[in-house]
């Protein structure tokens, strides 16, 4: 488990992208196979958690909200002993750790990743350039195949439309740069909006309140 507290993580695990801004943290299950980068000033903890206790953890990977009981228990275990005494006051404090950690909130900063690999064609260049406004249609010509067939390989690889499999990929884009320390304005301008106020809109529509109060709450306390 990885704890953010300032700045951001990409991690790629199991066909899916997450984004973790300040205030998150993301499980990854023991054994699962990721990739993580880092954006603006990282700083934050790091947790392993032997895959055979029983806590009711997540099975899957997941980002989850910090309360911030959880994140004072997770940065006081993090100065535990690698060998610390069981039975005693760190055993218990590992134990609440653990409850709170299964009972934790997940957010909603994932992305399906798509294997086809002519989906995953689009989509790389589609994170690469995300201000490319393009059409389904265009998207389809460029891969080489119909709208329908687009539509029906997205669908069934991502669970999401074109549609709003775009709009998702917008939203944890420009709350990983808005966590690196970009402007309102510059992450709409990387984004392809036409202004600020379209871009607020569709980040409120998603999140439920304005980039400016989601990173002010993030990086509040």
């Amino acid at each position: 488990m990885l704890l953010v507290q300032r700045g951001a993580l990409s991690c790629e695990v199991e066909g899916g992208l997450w984004i973790v801004p300040p205030r998150s943290a993301i499980w990854i299950p023991g054994g699962a196979l990721h990739a993580i980068k880092a954006t603006g000033a990282l700083a934050g903890y790091n947790a392993f958690v032997d895959p055979a206790v029983d806590k009711h953890l997540p099975k899957a990977c997941c980002a989850v909200s910090v309360t911030p009981l959880l994140r004072e228990l997770l940065t006081r275990a993090a100065h535990l002993p690698y060998l610390y005494e069981e039975g005693g006051a760190n055993t218990r404090l590992v134990a609440v750790l653990l409850d709170e950690l299964a009972v934790a909130q997940i957010e909603d900063l994932h992305l399906p990743m798509p294997t086809d690999p002519r989906l995953r064609r689009i989509v790389d260049e589609m994170m690469a350039s995300p201000a490319n406004r393009g059409t389904l249609a265009s998207w389809a010509r460029h891969a080489g195949m119909s709208e329908r067939t687009l539509l029906r390989l997205i669908g069934r690889e991502t669970g999401m439309t074109f549609g709003r499999w775009r709009q998702q990929l917008g939203v944890v884009l420009a709350v990983k740069w808005l966590a690196g320390g970009a402007s309102i304005q510059q992450v709409t301008t990387d984004l392809g909006y036409e202004s600020v106020p379209s871009f607020v809109t569709m980040f409120r529509k998603a999140l439920g309140t304005s980039p400016g109060r989601y990173m002010a709450e993030r990086y509040s306390g």
